[in-house]
């Protein structure tokens, strides 16, 4: 009787993953409500008055969601550092220290904002080697704010424009813009993963590179830059959350965990030298992400034989690079491990290197973890997808379902508005 109950309980939760139109991955994929129509005012609509109000936000913190401020933020380093750079050559010459000048090969202290830190030392410039260190910490921060013009900018002066050019309705404008702003996000930087792993030893996932003549804390510039910019950006959506700066799903608490984690592994894989195997892992869920956020869009605009084709070619490229080639990282996680030399399988901070035995399973266990989270959306993927196919039990049913009796008067002709006053 127990297991039947655990049984019948575990089956309603998914069902209710499954048809939540407010769900990141279910929802959007629920039919949407053609341009013009009348929407059926359902007893179990929310209250206007409940609809979302964007938190209150600090003035320090108008920068995350102004534009503006957040353009006159980044403007700040680079005028500082256009300024050393023409100023302090002049001052070296003309300001004398006792019985010497100031140096001239003092290094631009601005410049760490927005350019890389901690090259290595080397003569080969055609070659040249970063480092990780503290000064990364200014770099992460200042593309915070960057990742928050990005964002902001785009969604006010693109992707609502082009939601209001398609007749899209006002209160789906903020998840319009969302997705399209996820779309080249994932696509640009999908692409670019693609180009640093065309220069590492890993190309296509040759996992054995992961391992061998570790450890790698010798970064090509494309490979530290690529990966400050992710955590940035991760950092940045968070912020996003936790503020309250766009309308709560109701998947939140997952969305802020899964934000958190994800920030974890990016930082340690970073501060333990595995940016090679940090840069699969990032590939491989930046590709499908940038499909998926298109295939949203495709809902949106009510494209209906776009989206199924789209959502068809969606799950082949999850089910390949979330799936199939995760399984090999993880594979080599487990069989590989020992291809690393014996002089670096101990903790030892000066030298970089950190894989000792039991770091195995410390790389091993979050990355599994992250599969099981990636099953668990496969299988709500595939239902979704049968729902497609046989036929959805849900009629007209939007997929931002807080939202609705929010434009009630929208929904209705002009006629009958007029009318009801």
């Amino acid at each position: 009787m127990v297991k039947r109950t655990a049984s019948t309980s575990m089956i309603t939760v998914l069902r209710n993953f499954e048809q939540d139109p407010a769900h990141h991955l279910a929802g959007p994929f629920l039919p949407q409500t053609p341009i013009g129509s009348l929407t059926p005012k359902r007893s179990n609509s929310p209250d206007i008055r409940r609809r979302h109000q964007p938190r209150a936000v600090d003035p320090f913190l108008r920068w995350a969601v102004v534009p503006v401020a957040s353009l006159k933020v980044l403007l700040v380093p680079i005028i500082l550092y256009a300024n050393w750079e023409f100023v302090y050559p002049i001052l070296a010459q003309s300001i004398p220290r006792g019985n010497t000048y100031l140096s001239s090969d003092i290094p631009n202290p601005f410049a760490q904002f927005f350019l890389l830190s901690h090259p290595v030392p080397s003569l080969d410039e055609e070659n040249l080697r970063y480092q990780k260190g503290w000064s990364d910490l200014l770099f992460i921060a200042y593309y915070v704010v960057f990742w928050s013009f990005i964002r902001q900018s785009l969604s006010f002066y693109v992707f609502q424009p082009m939601a209001r050019y398609f007749g899209i309705r006002k209160h789906k404008l903020d998840r319009f813009a969302e997705q399209g702003y996820a779309m080249l996000y994932f696509g640009i930087m999908g692409a670019w993963g693609y180009r640093i792993m065309g220069q590492l030893p890993t190309w296509w996932y040759r996992t054995e590179a992961f391992w061998i003549d570790y450890p790698h804390w010798n970064m090509i510039p494309e490979l530290k830059r690529y990966y400050l910019m992710h955590m940035a950006y991760w950092i940045q959506q968070l912020l996003v959350l936790v503020l309250g700066l766009e309308k709560p799903r109701q998947d939140y608490y997952e969305l802020v965990a899964h934000h958190i984690v994800t920030i974890w592994l990016v930082g340690w894989s970073y501060l333990i030298n595995l940016t090679l195997i940090g840069n699969a892992v990032y590939m491989s869920m930046d590709i499908p992400d940038a499909f998926f956020a298109f295939s949203k869009l495709l809902n949106y605009l009510r494209a209906e034989r776009a989206k199924v084709v789209s959502f068809i070619i969606f799950i082949f490229i999850w089910t390949y690079f979330r799936h199939i080639l995760n399984f090999y990282i993880l594979y080599s996680v487990w069989f590989e491990y020992d291809l690393i030399p014996d002089s670096s399988k101990v903790w030892i901070w000066t030298n970089g290197t950190y894989l000792n035995w039991w770091m195995k399973y410390q790389v091993f266990t979050p990355l599994l973890l992250l599969q099981f989270l990636n099953l668990f959306w496969y299988f709500l993927i595939m239902r979704v997808l049968r729902r497609a196919i046989v036929g959805s039990e849900v009629d007209d049913v939007r997929s931002d379902d807080e939202d609705d009796g929010e434009d009630e008067d929208e929904d209705k002709p002009l006629s009958q508005s007029k009318k009801d006053k």
